[in-house]
């Protein structure tokens, strides 16, 4: 496994690597791995002949009052993990490195960020966006792959990819859980034990919304009531940031469900924000109820 931590060097690495015909798929993520990471590596194994791993904590999708010098980092760890993983090449660059001349330039995302997480977090799409372009730029990927459980990010990365063109395939990934439905995330460590033991409840509020939309509800304000009554009632020490039901990706409100959509909250306990999503299909061939949508974005 390769340790690369400059562009030239990425750069000149990846092009030698494609002109052998090599196809390179890519995980971009900001270090602290777990298995939904592992998952998408894995994932990435199976279909490209190269599996490039970026681990950067991105400054410019942070907040003023965000967590980015407590961001979780364990480079030593996550080199580990990647090789045990079977990751040819991690690229670690520095924000020197990504951003030469420092904020000088940055993307501005206008469409899929004034809900969910964007609507609190204004500026941060501009910096995720503006990240991932860079590093498209530098690696090159065939294809790319993303955790479904930041939904919202992927639908960005479904509108850079087809804004500007890009070769590349999007592969959105099932989000990976712990055994009492906690979608697996670097800030769940931030967790105390009561915390963790209460945030299962995100995950079953959001089926109680699916079990609703299952028994016919098509109605967006009733079933955003259903999961938000739900967390109302169990949640002692988080707060609720948000609770929305929307078409995906384009992430759109309606006041009734009929085609894909997104149910998807947001709760702030003390040291973390935790985000959650169901991302399901109406088909009209099962009569009304729906099937959960895990693997792809289809191309329009």
């Amino acid at each position: 496994m390769q340790m690369i931590h400059s562009v030239k060097e990425m750069n000149k690495t990846i092009r030698q690597m494609k002109s052998s015909g090599k196809t390179i798929g890519f995980v971009p993520t900001m270090g602290f791995l777990h298995e939904g990471h592992q998952s998408l590596i894995s994932q990435a194994k199976e279909m490209c002949d190269i599996v490039v791993l970026s681990i950067f904590v991105n400054p410019t999708q942070f907040g003023p009052n965000e967590d980015y010098l407590t961001y979780p980092r364990d480079i030593k760890r996550d080199k580990m993990i990647a090789e045990e993983e079977g990751v040819d090449i991690i690229f670690n660059p520095d924000a020197d490195e990504m951003y030469p001349l420092g904020e000088s330039m940055l993307v501005k995302v206008n469409d899929r960020v004034d809900v969910l997480c964007g609507r609190s977090r204004p500026g941060h799409f501009d910096g995720v966006a503006t990240i991932l372009i860079k590093l498209f730029n530098i690696i090159m990927p065939d294809k790319v792959f993303f955790g479904l459980k930041d939904a919202q990010q992927v639908a960005v990365v479904d509108s850079i990819i087809k804004n500007f063109h890009y070769p590349i395939q999007l592969i959105p990934c099932e989000t990976k859980r712990e055994e009492d439905g906690l979608a697996k995330s670097s800030r769940n460590v931030r967790l105390s034990a009561d915390e963790r033991q209460e945030a299962a409840l995100l995950n079953k509020g959001l089926q109680e919304g699916l079990l609703l939309i299952n028994k016919g509800e098509r109605s967006v304000s009733r079933i955003k009531k259903c999961v938000t009554l739900f967390l109302e009632t169990h949640l002692r020490l988080g707060k609720i940031d948000y609770v929305e039901v929307l078409s995906y990706p384009e992430l759109q409100s309606a006041t009734s469900i009929t085609e894909r959509f997104i149910i998807a909250c947001a709760v702030q306990y003390k040291e973390a924000r935790l985000i959650d999503n169901i991302v399901a299909d109406l088909d009209p061939d099962l009569k009304g109820e729906q099937k959960q949508y895990v693997a792809h974005i289809d191309e329009k």
